[in-house]
């Protein structure tokens, strides 16, 4: 299995050995990815989450990047409860909390 990601991790680096290196924030901050990138991260959720602890660990800024660009793509736009399918994850709040959560914050929602 790490044999795996590791081989992945060197082929999207081979990818992006030409690449200039950016310092530019705003580029970091767009979701946008391009296509190979994209189809690079065609990949299950595990998959995915490995590669970005790769990078993470391997100090790969890049391809850090562009893996939680990936989930951020993955998120927006959805409600919590998407959010939770997608991700599996299980909702341990009670109603009173969740009606709580919301009220402290209706500043962030979509106006």
């Amino acid at each position: 299995m790490v044999l795996i990601y590791k081989t992945q991790v060197i082929e999207w680096c081979t990818h992006h050995r030409d690449d200039p290196i950016t310092q530019d924030d705003q580029e970091r901050r767009n979701t946008d990815i391009d296509e190979w990138d994209q189809k690079y991260m065609e990949v299950d959720q595990e998959t995915l989450f490995d590669i970005i602890l790769a990078a993470n660990y391997l100090d790969i800024k890049p391809l850090l990047d562009v893996g939680c660009k990936t989930v951020a793509n993955m998120i927006k736009g959805k409600t919590a409860e998407e959010i939770r399918k997608t991700f599996n994850i299980t909702n341990d709040f009670t109603p009173e909390e969740e009606a709580q959560i919301k009220k402290e914050n209706e500043w962030a929602e979509d106006r």
